[in-house]
């Protein structure tokens, strides 16, 4: 089982490493200009762009685990249904996000506060990143079922494209034709539509047998439409809580002040990358729980849950010993202005804790994720949200951005303990 975790979890981790480290390059451009506006812009058109897009995560997430479920059952009709039906979600959703976007941005401004010149360039930012939606969403739903179909190395080759991509255009942009926060947008608008010509070149090369014997492309498997409605409702809802919780951190640390928004953007950032390597696992385990719940293994299902959690929480340990050695010379990668600097040192403390106690929460969402268990997966974040994270903000808020940093351990440790007591029964317990 350890070589199976490992033959999913270490292209998934390869992938997932390259989405952090362009949104660190992102920072340490726009954080050695002569001025924290920029970088400002970019972290709050960042968390905008991510609560749009991480709100559409369920084409991703539903694609995994009902393909998966679907390769474990044998039933290769199914998975390319599947398929279909997330790059129909991904269209629709894309032509209403661009339709609806000056909406959906001037809502979003309204709830994050900032001061007004940072504002104004996060507009920028957002409005050319938009255009992108096509390609991002239909790259979401591409990844999901390659991982269902227990692919880990197609994901890869996409991410690490994609985003090796996206950061040679924005170094062209911002370095070269002098582009500030534009070029940044820009570069990650060209790179998407570059991954999706990449991704149906790939499914043509590896997958195109399916296409021989299946049904007209432009029927429906109605009772699997609404299969996937309902489940991606459910992970939408879930991954809006989450997405909202960090924009509530953002719009927080705004209000407190520019500089302080900066250092935390940049602190996030230390976070954001143990997220997605750790999710390398996560994503493994939602490839085999699939798999094991639709062959009804559910002796194979809780060893690749325990197997996961034992190499998760060594990367854990890993991560935080590093950010305990090297966090400070970490920061400075980032920005060269000292006034972030010191203003970020007093929280490194919180980064060192976070790696060991957000793993429990991204293993189980994929272990919920894998099983198809989208409802109680919502539930347990609806709670850890409206429960924990904003009444902790209150409580705590006295404390200044302390209060802030540990309102936010307390949301993961509260998804973490809730999804573990609810794991017993519908997970590994059979329906």
């Amino acid at each position: 089982m350890n070589k199976e975790i490992l033959r999913l979890a270490i292209p998934n981790i390869a992938s997932n490493v390259s989405v952090p480290m362009l949104s660190a390059v992102d920072l340490m451009l726009m954080g050695h200009l002569s001025t924290e506006k920029h970088l400002g812009a970019v972290a709050i058109g960042g968390i905008i762009f991510n609560m749009i897009y991480w709100g559409f995560g369920f084409l991703r997430m539903s694609s995994t685990g009902m393909t998966a479920q679907a390769y474990g059952a044998g039933n290769s009709e199914r998975c390319l249904s599947i398929l279909k039906v997330a790059l129909m979600f991904a269209f629709i959703s894309s032509i209403l996000l661009v339709v609806f976007f000056p909406i959906v941005a001037e809502i979003s401004f309204r709830l994050i506060e900032a001061s007004s010149e940072v504002e104004k360039l996060a507009k920028v930012y957002l409005r050319i990143c938009i255009f992108a939606a096509p390609a991002t969403l239909a790259l979401h739903a591409f990844h999901g079922w390659f991982l269902g179909l227990q692919n880990a190395q197609y994901p890869m080759i996409l991410a690490i494209t994609v985003n090796s991509l996206n950061i040679v255009l924005n170094m062209l942009f911002v370095k070269v034709f002098q582009m500030k926060s534009d070029g940044v947008a820009l570069g990650t608008a060209c790179a998407q539509y570059f991954g999706l010509f990449l991704a149906i070149i790939l499914f043509l090369y590896r997958y195109r047998k399916l296409l021989r014997n299946a049904p007209s492309l432009m029927t429906l498997d109605l009772p699997l439409l609404s299969q996937f409605s309902i489940i991606s409702r459910d992970i939408f809802i879930r991954t809006f809580c989450l997405v909202s919780s960090h924009a509530f951190f953002t719009s927080k640390s705004a209000l407190i002040g520019d500089t302080v928004l900066a250092a935390n953007a940049i602190l996030l950032q230390f976070i954001t990358f143990v997220a997605y390597a750790v999710d390398g696992f996560a994503f493994a385990t939602e490839s085999l729980v699939g798999k094991y719940k639709g062959a009804l293994d559910y002796i194979n299902l809780k060893l690749a849950v325990k197997c996961a959690f034992v190499w998760a929480y060594i990367f854990g340990c890993f991560f935080s010993l590093t950010f305990l050695i090297a966090g400070e010379n970490i920061v400075r990668l980032f920005t060269n202005q000292e006034g972030i600097i010191a203003q970020a040192a007093p929280y490194m403390i919180w980064i060192v804790l976070a790696p060991i106690i957000n793993i429990a929460p991204y293993i189980w969402d994929g272990v919920f994720l894998g099983a198809t268990a989208a409802r109680i997966m919502r539930n347990a974040m609806v709670f850890s949200t409206l429960c924990i994270f904003i009444p902790s903000y209150y409580i705590f808020i006295p404390y200044g951005n302390h209060g802030l940093w540990l309102s936010l351990t307390l949301l993961n440790i509260a998804r973490g303990v809730s999804l573990f007591l609810l794991a017993p029964k519908h997970v590994f317990k059979r329906n």
